[in-house]
């Protein structure tokens, strides 16, 4: 009897042993970003997006349809999601180096790292210019070409010495006129499919799929950033060809959009309505949309490398992959070419999760934001939570969706004072000089009627204001008040006033360090 017992209390202990290990077993993860994408992906209705890679990401996960973004261009966005705190707390609301102004912060990679995860990162995680990329916390990041490491670690997606470039260059009817050339705003064109391989975004997506494909000793973070579809919209000819350019539906416009604004930014946009005019006098709107949408197809082709070698190596069960957008795009709504808005088509974004423990094939109408995405991976990789982190974990609601609650969300602009509140029903927006906007987006998705001057509307203005910030962070010192001193594969950020800092070491975390200006003008940011 006695041996019996014995028998089933070692049956007990082994079953239980196993259970414990199926869920201390931290899962890898995969983080895929894009740039300036919106919400005109097939997973969030747009229909004449071709995207099945991400339809594919879709079925096996969670598809957020209210998720916006934490920052209105590139640095603010990112500078939000990894260091999980928003511009009103840190200052970074325009071209700050977070982890400059911010040494203390620790950045996601570094908390992934110091749980015990191997780190990889490349691409445009962070802002492209020289002297962004956070180096800390990564056991590598790559850069496609040595030479960038002498010139600050600059991303240099795009030069216009490249030999792949669309010939002629430019090549959009829109600046193909234009002397000096407008670099590689509102540029779109065909690069020939047989150097598709030679792309930037390329050679880091097939960088990331090496790793993937391997078996690690401990779980990982691979973090591949792309820069499609940001401009110049250059893609493979054959994702071109996917679209009939003469069938392209054009977003809504409204003649009149610009009439209800507050003063200041009624102006401000006015002026910017030049570009949208300019593209109607050459009948080029179809072919600046038929640019972006091939761009947004290379971008789910490179998805799907990574989800196949995923899928075919020895990390598919137990490998979560999250797909983000550092913000949207405007193509003409509310007359705008661009972000830098608090409106609509900035900020909604897209934002898919799957993997282990997530429930597949959902989609969530519950507003989230991308400062959520920290919290969320510290549940998920089973971490201490980190002090300071501003955002909400989403761990629950991608396990079961239908306990999903919602929430306003904020969104600094790039001012203190200046900010949206965002919830599924309605958007109010504030300006830094007092000027204010309300949409009731249920009603009115394409936010063509501010209702924020009428007095039926004062008790909703009243709650939304009520749940934006208190307090409002002085901006920090911004990378051009700062001057970047490069030696060899070394960088860092001094102060123009103060004497020179020491020097930092020639490596970080096993990452040699190295940066230059972008040679991009302010618009391609």
């Amino acid at each position: 009897m006695r041996s019996g017992w014995i028998g089933v209390l070692a049956l007990l202990a082994l079953l239980t042993t196993d259970v414990t290990g199926l869920h201390a077993r931290q899962p890898n993860v995969v983080m895929f970003a894009v740039d300036d994408m919106c919400d005109w992906i097939s997973p969030m209705g747009h229909e004449q997006a071709i995207t099945p890679n991400m339809d594919r990401l879709a079925a096996k996960g969670v598809t957020f349809q209210n998720a916006h973004t934490a920052g209105i261009f590139c640095a603010p966005s990112r500078s939000a999601i990894f260091s999980g705190r928003y511009a009103t707390t840190t200052g970074c609301y325009t071209t700050q180096v977070y982890y400059h102004n911010h040494p203390d912060i620790k950045p996601l990679q570094q908390t992934l790292q110091d749980g015990g995860y191997g780190t990889f990162g490349a691409g445009k995680l962070f802002h492209h210019p020289a002297g962004f990329v956070d180096r800390r916390g990564w056991d590598e990041f790559f850069l496609r070409e040595a030479r960038l490491k002498e010139k600050g670690w600059d991303l240099e997606s795009w030069s216009v010495d490249s030999p792949i470039l669309p010939k002629p260059y430019p090549n959009s009817i829109y600046n193909r006129d234009r002397k000096p050339a407008n670099k590689f705003f509102m540029e779109w064109g065909k690069v020939l499919d047989k150097n598709e391989e030679m792309m930037a975004d390329t050679i880091r997506t097939q960088w990331a799929c090496n790793l993937v494909e391997k078996k690690h000793n401990k779980p990982f973070f691979v973090a591949v950033g792309l820069y499609s579809p940001h401009f110049p919209n250059y893609a493979p000819a054959k994702y071109f060809d996917l679209y009939d350019r003469d069938k392209i539906e054009l977003p809504p416009y409204l003649e009149d959009d610009l009439a209800d604004l507050p003063p200041a930014v009624r102006k401000a946009k006015t002026a910017r309505s030049a570009i949208h005019r300019r593209l109607e006098e050459l009948n080029a709107v179809k072919d600046a949309i038929h640019g972006y949408l091939a761009c947004i197809s290379y971008a789910d082709a490179m998805l799907g490398r990574v989800l196949d070698s995923i899928e075919s190596g020895p990390n598919a069960d137990n490998t979560i992959v999250v797909l983000w957008s550092d913000h949207g795009y405007h193509h003409g709504e509310k007359l705008d070419w661009g972000k830098h808005t608090l409106w609509e088509r900035t900020s909604n974004v897209p934002f898919l999760w799957a993997g282990p423990g997530i429930e597949r094939g959902a989609s969530i109408d519950t507003t989230v934001s991308l400062i959520d995405m920290f919290p969320t991976l510290m549940d998920l990789c089973m971490l201490p939570k980190s002090d300071g982190l501003e955002g909400v974990s989403l761990a629950k609601m991608l396990k079961s969706p239908t306990d999903a609650e919602e929430r306003s969300v904020l969104l600094p602009g790039m001012k203190p004072g200046e900010y949206a509140m965002i919830n599924q029903n309605w958007r109010y927006i504030r300006y830094a000089d007092g000027g204010e906007e309300l949409y009731d987006v249920s009603q009115d998705p394409n936010e063509w009627k501010n209702l924020a001057r009428q007095a039926e509307f004062a008790g909703v203005k009243e709650r939304l204001v009520g749940e934006a910030p208190t307090s409002f962070a002085e901006p920090g010192v911004s990378a051009r008040d700062l001057k970047l001193v490069i030696e060899g594969e070394s960088f860092e950020w001094r102060s123009r006033q103060k004497p020179a800092a020491k020097s930092l070491p020639k490596s970080v975390a096993g990452v040699k360090m190295g940066v230059r200006k972008s040679s991009d003008e302010a618009e391609v940011t």
